[in-house]
């Protein structure tokens, strides 16, 4: 049984006391403009931190060749240059691990040009990202441009949160969100020189339009995020399916879910893209080294095993399944409470959690980075409901609030 603390006796414990007294008031008079101030000094750091610390991930070398295959036509010459590039812009222990791996995949990519080649269908459908390398490599170094683009990726993202958030009236939330962050492996993302931070911080930008009623900017921003990043198709496609099916007025959505949709055959024509069965076995059953033709049969067995082995490193080893029961849970407790996200709000809920179990169906794949789009959002939707939650408790009312809980006792 809970019961009230005594009152301090000795001077220390009164002195410790006024001063969490004092702490407790003064972050509840000014909870606002500290939540603001420390959520965007984490971003600061973690946009520094992507500039001077790094990732080197084997997918450089092949974002880099697509960015530059009109330079480098001959695919030796691709090759070299994409190998070359990294070589001069990673640290000496960072090449010799994306380069030697013992007589494995990465070593036998080191010295087969065609065989490298043949695996950028799988990267060149990532179209907006490479013309982006493209274009910022004229004026910068190629790996110095990927880094730029992971630093602008980490303060737009962080930029549209502040805003998502002061809209909502809810800036003092802003730690909460950067805790979610931490959890979701937002560093990891930042440092990874990868389209995933891209993707998100527009689809992210593209979700605040779409709550907002912007319905143009929500069409631009979604369908550039899917130009970045084709497999936010999944989540358009399971997005436009909730719109209509509850005849909710969003043509912004839709269009931005239409334009995608034609884009993808178009892009995934052009880029050759292996299509989704070799690129599934490739990326979650067997690394095949040469994509040229290869069409293995599709098979049951395969599939479940891939869902099943991914399944569990998801579980066990990545935090994204943890992030979405978390933000299920809220909604749950602030849906208890008396307190609803509205109901254009809630479609989006919807499909944000459907989208991601969607992806993971299609394409089974463990890593976090994969679904990070989904995982921020929902908590920017529940801001609204725990700021009424906090208010009402605040004026001690907390008892109405609570109401709908059952076995709820004095």
């Amino acid at each position: 049984m809970l019961t009230k603390a005594p009152t301090p006796q000795n001077p220390l414990d009164r002195l410790t006391a006024a001063g969490l007294a004092w702490g407790e008031g003064t972050y509840a008079r000014l909870a606002a403009p500290i939540g603001a101030a420390a959520f965007a000094l984490y971003i600061l750091l973690t946009a520094l931190t992507a500039w001077v610390m790094p990732d080197a991930n084997w997918d450089m070398l092949p974002y880099l060749a697509i960015s530059e295959e009109g330079t480098y036509p001959d695919a030796q010459a691709l090759h070299d240059y994409a190998y070359k590039t990294v070589k001069a812009g990673v640290s000496a222990d960072d090449y010799k691990t994306l380069t030697d791996d013992g007589g494995g995949f990465r070593s036998h990519m080191a010295e087969n040009a065609a065989d490298f080649h043949s695996l950028l269908g799988m990267y060149r459908i990532k179209f907006l990202y490479a013309e982006i390398l493209s274009t910022l490599s004229a004026a910068m170094s190629p790996v110095e441009a990927m880094r730029l683009v992971q630093v602008a990726s980490v303060l737009l993202f962080g930029a549209i949160t502040l805003l998502w958030l002061r809209s909502e009236k809810a800036l003092a939330l802003a730690p909460v969100i950067g805790a979610v962050l931490i959890m979701a492996d937002f560093g990891d993302a930042a440092r990874a020189s990868t389209p995933d931070l891209l993707t998100s911080a527009l689809l992210l930008g593209g979700l605040y339009a779409y709550v907002r009623g912007r319905e143009a900017a929500t069409a631009i921003l979604l369908f550039l995020a899917f130009m970045v990043r084709p497999d936010n198709i999944v989540f358009l496609a399971v997005f436009a399916v909730l719109l209509i099916a509850f005849r909710q007025q969003a043509w912004g959505a839709l269009v931005g879910f239409a334009a995608s949709f034609v884009a993808y055959f178009a892009i995934s024509h052009w880029a050759h893209h292996p299509g989704w069965w070799p690129h599934l076995w490739f990326s979650s059953v067997e690394q095949h080294y040469n994509m040229d033709g290869f069409e293995p049969p599709f098979s049951v067995v395969a599939y479940l095993k891939a869902f099943a082995a991914s399944l569990l490193r998801a579980v066990n080893l990545n935090s994204w399944v943890g992030v979405s029961v978390l933000a299920l849970a809220g909604w749950y407790a602030v849906g208890r409470a008396g307190f609803r996200i509205n109901r254009r709000a809630g479609i989006l809920f919807a499909a944000l959690v459907l989208g991601a179990l969607a992806k993971f169906t299609v394409f089974p794949i463990h890593d976090t980075r994969i679904y990070f789009p989904h995982l921020v959002p929902p908590f920017l939707l529940l801001a609204a409901p725990f700021m009424a939650l906090w208010a009402t408790i605040a004026r001690g009312q907390h008892r109405a609030a609570l109401h709908a809980i059952p076995g709820d006792t004095p």
